[in-house]
C-alpha cells in the first residue's frame, strides 16, 4: 500500500481548512443534496464530500457510507488532493498504490474511485468530491465533465462557508475564523510545550482618517495595515481583523523576547508603508500583548480580553498621532 504524500503547501492548506470551522459539524442539506444527486446520476453506492485533515479524512456529506472518517494514511482522497484534476482508479485491486489497502481488501471493498479535488483560496485543495463503487468501472469523457461540474458546485458551497469566517475587505480571518484557528494553534503550542503571544492592535486616529479623507480612504488604510501584518509576521502566525479598526495576531512559538522583535519588525514595515504610501496621513497603531505559557489553561477568548485591556492602557499612555 502506498500512503499519500503531503502537498507542498500543507501548512497553509490546513490553516485554510481549519479556518472554515467546518470539521466535525453536523450534516448540511447544501452538501447532502450534491452527494444524493451524484449517487443517482452515476449509479454508484457511495458518494462523498471529504475534507482531508492532518491525520484523517472526514466526510462532510456521505451517501452510502456509515463511518464519518478514516485515517489519512489509507485514504484515496489523500492521493487525490495531490492532483490538479480528477483522480480516476478504475480497478483498485489491480492498482499498485491501492491493491492491498484495507479499504480495498475489506469494507467498503473499493474497486472504483473517482475524486475531484475541492480547491479553496487559490491552490488549497481541502478535500474531494468522490464516487466509490465495489465493482470496477470507468467514467467516459462526459461523465468526467459532470463530476467536475458537481465538484465546482461543492467548491462554491465551501466558498460560502469561508465567507462566514473571512473578513471580506482585508481577506484576513474575521473574529469567528480567528478564534477557531487561533484556539487550535494554542492547543498545539500547549501539546508541544511552546510559548505563544497574542497581540491586539487598534489603529490610532482612524476616525479622523474617515472624517478627513472619506470612508473609501479609511478602507484603504485598513487594507494597507492588513498587508503590513501579513508581510511583517510569520506564516505560522494567525492573523485576523475582529472589528472596525481592530486587528489581532497569535504568535506561535514566541516568548516575550521573540514577540518584542516581531513587534519592532512590524513597526519598521509600517514606517516603510507610510513612507511609500504618501497619502497625507500615517497609519499608526497601539498594541497590547497577552502571553501564554504551555502550562496555562487560558483560552483564546481570555487572551483576547487581556490583550485588549493592555492595548487601551498603551493607547491612553501615548498621544494619538492625528492625520497630517
Amino acid at each position: 500500500m502506498q500512503a499519500p504524500a503531503k502537498p507542498a503547501n500543507e501548512e497553509q492548506r490546513l490553516a485554510t481548512l481549519r479556518a472554515l470551522s467546518i470539521l466535525d459539524t453536523s450534516p448540511e442539506e447544501r452538501f447532502d443534496r450534491l452527494t444524493r444527486l451524484a449517487k443517482r446520476l452515476f449509479d454508484v453506492p457511495i458518494a462523498l464530500v471529504t475534507l482531508v485533515d492532518a491525520d484523517r479524512q472526514w466526510f462532510k456529506s456521505r451517501e452510502g457510507l456509515d463511518v464519518s472518517e478514516t485515517s489519512r494514511d489509507i485514504s484515496f482522497c489523500g492521493h487525490a488532493i495531490l492532483t490538479d484534476d480528477l483522480l480516476l482508479v478504475d480497478d483498485a485491486s489491480s492498482d499498485t498504490r491501492f491493491h492491498d489497502n484495507p479499504l480495498v481488501t475489506g469494507d467498503p471493498n473499493i474497486r472504483f474511485y473517482a475524486g475531484c479535488p475541492l480547491v479553496v483560496s487559490g491552490a488549497n485543495r481541502l478535500g474531494t468530491f468522490c464516487l466509490i463503487d465495489s465493482k470496477p468501472r470507468a467514467l467516459d469523457v462526459v461523465e468526467q465533465g459532470l463530476l467536475r461540474d458537481i465538484g465546482r458546485m461543492a467548491e462554491q458551497e465551501l466558498a460560502a462557508v469561508q465567507l462566514a469566517t473571512t473578513d471580506e475587505l482585508t481577506g484576513l480571518s474575521n473574529r469567528r475564523g480567528f478564534e477557531v484557528l487561533a484556539q487550535h494553534a494554542l492547543n498545539m503550542c500547549k501539546r508541544l510545550g511552546r510559548r505563544a503571544s497574542l497581540l491586539f492592535f487598534d489603529l490610532n486616529g482612524f476616525k479622523e482618517i474617515n472624517d478627513v479623507y472619506g470612508h473609501a480612504e479609511g478602507d484603504r488604510a485598513l487594507v494597507g495595515f492588513a498587508g503590513v501584518l501579513r508581510t511583517a509576521l510569520r506564516e505560522s502566525d494567525v492573523v485576523g481583523r475582529i472589528g472596525g479598526d481592530e486587528f489581532v495576531a497569535l504568535l506561535t512559538d514566541a516568548d516575550d523576547e521573540g514577540t518584542a522583535r516581531l513587534v519592532e519588525r512590524l513597526k519598521q514595515h509600517l514606517d516603510l508603508y507610510n513612507h511609500e504610501a504618501q497619502r497625507g496621513y500615517d497609519v499608526r497603531c497601539s498594541v497590547g500583548q497577552a502571553s501564554f505559557a504551555p502550562e496555562s489553561s487560558a483560552t483564546i477568548t481570555e487572551l483576547l480580553a487581556i490583550a485588549d485591556s493592555a492595548m487601551y492602557v498603551n493607547k491612553r499612555a501615548s498621544r494619538t498621532v492625528p492625520p497630517r
